[in-house]
Parts: structure tokens; sequence; C-alpha cells
């Protein structure tokens, strides 16, 4: 019974954390300038790697090696927004202006 609870809730985890990555993808692709699509990256890789990190140690959970899945998740969750941030400050810094909507016209 529990590891059937166990292994259904790997498996949501790794649907949702793969649908998150999808989210980010589209986000890369369709929003319409640097800083946006920074934006949606950061946060959705950094919830889906998460999902799927902590699916990967509740699956090897008796072993070590979950340890070392939940460093590597500790690793992601800190770096994955710092490195975002990075990313769009140096981009403000350097004059890259964000999009803005073009100015409707009056008649």
């Amino acid at each position: 019974m529990i590891a059937t609870t166990l292994h259904a809730l790997t498996v949501a985890l790794g649907i949702l954390g793969a649908a998150f990555f999808l989210a980010g993808t589209i986000g890369l692709l369709r929003l319409p300038d640097f800083y946006t699509r920074v934006h949606a990256v950061a946060k959705c890789d950094t919830v889906g790697a998460g999902m799927i990190l902590l699916a990967l140690a509740i699956h090897v959970a008796p072993h070590p090696e979950a340890l070392k899945i939940l460093l590597l998740l500790l690793l992601v969750l800190i770096s994955s927004p710092t490195c975002g941030h990075a990313l769009a400050h140096a981009a403000y810094d350097t004059g890259l202006d964000p999009w803005t909507p073009p100015a409707e016209e009056e008649t």
C-alpha cells in the first residue's frame, strides 16, 4: 500500500516537473523580451527541476543517494533564481531596455 502511494507520488511529481519545464519552454519561445524570458525560464526551471529531483529522492529513499539528490535540489533552488537575477541585472547594466507595448494612436 505504501509502496504504491510512493510510486504514485513519484510519478505525479515527475509529470508536474515536466509540465513546468514545458511551460518555461513555451515562455522562452513566446514572451516578447529578454527580461520576461529570463523570468519565465528561471521560475519554471527551478520548480520543474525541484519537483523532478524530489521525485527521484523519493524513488530512491532508503539509499544514501537520496541525500545527494536532496543536496542537488538545494543547489538548484539557490542557484537558478540567482543566475536569473544576475542575467537580468547584467542586461539592465549594459543598457538593454525592457520591451514596451506600442502606443495606441489617437484618431
